[in-house]
């Protein structure tokens, strides 16, 4: 693809592809993505390669990048490579199987570097003919999942290295980083006490390394349990965003001090960029202006935030369009939220999260212990905190505003709220107050509002 012709301009414009539940926005029209530039099998290909040799223990005893010529045998699903790690027979197996094991050295040294393991499961959907959601299930990343991941992350980090890291005393040319910045500090702390509430500790200071490894082995420790979306969730939400800059500040949550992103060109501008630049810099061209390189990097960086965006709003859509056919039924969920409007419940079947309203709590006032993330009722004391477990009723389900509203209900489904219970108004409540109490209310309400004043 030559670059500023109208292919590019309109690709580098989009600088991602898009994954909605149902469809796929993508960068490049499919007549390149799944054709010339896809490795078919028995295809001649002209590629970007990163060689390695490696010995036994997964160490790189030599790399080069060229441009070469390829030929795929063939082409494996991720499930027919599982079957093979599995079972350990079948086509390449000897092959694929030694690349499970460097694979899993390779990630084995990266965690003892610092890296932090993020495992969660994703959400997927069986769609039906209509583009209907008629099942929710979870996709979880298995051996052939990660062997690519690593072979992919060495490839990337390869790369970078080889430019950002040129040796003896030369500068290094202006170049496309994949960076990562430290934790903030504020939401660290948070989800050091989250995690302390749950019985996990999580370090909220000391070196990089030690505060990764105990986020690892609280999500290692968490495994399995209710509550581990929800501290995986936080977890993630604890660590800055990646962005793509030609500053290089490294790669906090991979531990590595050089990454870019270079494997995947069909679907990232930013890896066409490299690739761009690789072919430039390996010939011995000169350095391309690095303020207008990163106004590339900056716009790729908003681009890849915009279609995040978008494919949280497809699954949340398909999520309340999934439970729009099962209202009235329960669910075990968790409190995965706590504001003065109400409670976040996460179901724990599906994922899907839903809203209890604070007006639906109807047995008494209820007010925000933020400090403490939960809600506590004035009168009886009830109390709702971050991460309890709690049983809902799917109450409503708006497609548009894509939001769920639950109730809460008790083990034998019974609305735990009787709007009865609770004066319908503070005009009421001060009411009843002062029938119990004398003509005295009137005048403690003048000294409530006078002290308020104050």
């Amino acid at each position: 693809m030559r670059p500023e012709s109208a292919l590019d301009r309109e690709a580098q414009s989009r600088a991602t592809s898009v994954y909605l539940v149902d469809r796929v926005v993508p960068m490049l029209p499919e007549r390149l993505s799944n054709g010339i530039c896809s490795l078919r099998p028995d295809e001649d290909k002209l590629t970007f390669s990163t060689i390695f040799e490696m010995d036994s223990k997964a160490r790189v005893v030599s790399a080069r990048i060229a441009r070469t010529a390829i030929r795929s045998n063939r082409r494996f699903t991720y499930e027919e490579a599982q079957d093979i790690i599995e079972t350990g027979s079948g086509d390449y197996a000897d092959e694929v199987l030694t690349l499970d094991r460097l694979a899993k050295q390779l990630r084995a040294r990266r965690y003892e570097n610092g890296a932090v393991e993020f495992d969660r499961a994703e959400v997927r959907f069986e769609i039906d003919g209509d583009g209907r959601p008629t099942s929710v299930y979870f996709k979880e990343s298995k051996d052939a999942n990660k062997l690519i991941e690593e072979f992919m992350l060495l490839a990337n980090r390869t790369v970078a290295e080889t430019i950002g890291n040129p040796g003896g005393k030369k500068k290094p040319k202006a170049f496309v980083y994949r960076v990562h910045d430290m934790p903030d500090p504020g939401k660290l702390a948070d989800l050091a006490t989250l995690s302390r509430s749950f019985g996990y500790k999580v370090r909220e200071s000391g070196s990089a390394r030690d505060v990764n490894r105990s986020i690892n082995r609280m999500l290692a420790e968490v495994k399995g349990r209710g509550e581990e979306n929800y501290l995986s969730t936080l977890a993630i939400r604890a660590m800055a965003k990646a962005i793509y800059s030609t500053v290089n500040i490294g790669h906090y949550g991979l531990a590595f001090d050089y990454y870019t992103h270079f494997t995947s060109p069909i679907r990232r501008y930013p890896d066409m960029m490299v690739h761009r630049l690789l072919e430039k810099y390996l010939a011995g061209g000169r350095s391309v202006n690095a303020a207008k390189l990163e106004d590339q990097c900056k716009h790729c960086s908003d681009m890849e935030q915009l279609a995040a965006n978008a494919e949280r709003a497809s699954i949340k859509y398909k999520q309340v369009e999934f439970m729009q056919e099962r209202l009235g039924q329960d669910y075990d969920g968790m409190i995965s939220g706590v504001t003065e409007w109400g409670l976040y419940v996460e179901l724990t079947e599906n994922l899907c999260e839903g809203l209890v309203p604070v007006r639906d709590l109807a047995d008494d006032y209820y007010d925000l212990d933020d400090k403490n993330h939960c809600l506590i009722g004035r009168r009886n004391g009830t109390r709702y905190r971050l991460g309890d477990a709690v049983k809902v009723r799917v109450a409503r389900a708006d497609l548009e505003k894509k939001q769920l509203d639950f109730v809460l209900v008790d083990d034998f489904g019974q609305l735990k709220h009787e709007r009865q219970e609770k004066p319908a108004t503070f005009k009421e409540a001060m009411a009843t107050s002062g029938k119990s109490r004398g003509d005295k209310s009137r005048k403690t309400r003048k000294r409530d509002n006078r002290s308020r004043r104050r």
